[in-house]
């Protein structure tokens, strides 16, 4: 085996670890790596010394990590985690404690469901509402 050989097999070596490292923690980093080494894998194996096999290396990473991270991270990376109170913006519940906009207290029924909700105007126990938004596990609500 000549030294080329051993390097492209070097190379195609560390691109293997990179993406098994890459599938068992997918963090859209290390497969940038991969890339650039099956590159310098190739320029091994076509005949290049080891100082433009790292060159290439090097410029496959940052180019594939500048043209094609922002794509796959917006393909691949999901609107995040979903929150519990998205799902009842824009459904209707009736108020179970006054909401008192001063106090900032005041609990609804959305979904038969208790939640904890603020309006900017102070609404009656009894009032039909409808959530407007969230506030982290605090409802926005306004009478319906």
């Amino acid at each position: 085996m000549t030294d080329l050989e051993f390097t492209a097999i070097g190379w195609l070596a560390m691109a293997f670890v990179a993406g098994i490292v890459e599938v068992a923690s997918p963090h859209f980093g290390l497969i940038f790596v991969s890339i650039g080494a099956v590159a310098a894998a190739l320029a091994a194996f076509v005949g290049y010394g080891v100082s433009i096999q790292g060159v290439t290396f090097v410029v496959v990473l940052l180019v594939s990590l500048v043209t094609l991270r922002k794509r796959m991270t917006g393909r691949l990376g999901g609107r995040g985690v979903p929150t519990r109170t998205a799902p009842l913006i824009g459904r209707q519940g009736i108020v179970t404690h006054d909401i008192d906009p001063i106090v900032g207290s005041g609990r609804v029924n959305v979904g038969g469901e208790d939640w904890a909700a603020k309006s900017p105007e102070a609404i009656a126990v009894g009032t039909t509402i409808r959530v407007v938004a969230a506030d982290g596990i605090v409802l926005e609500v306004r009478r319906a």
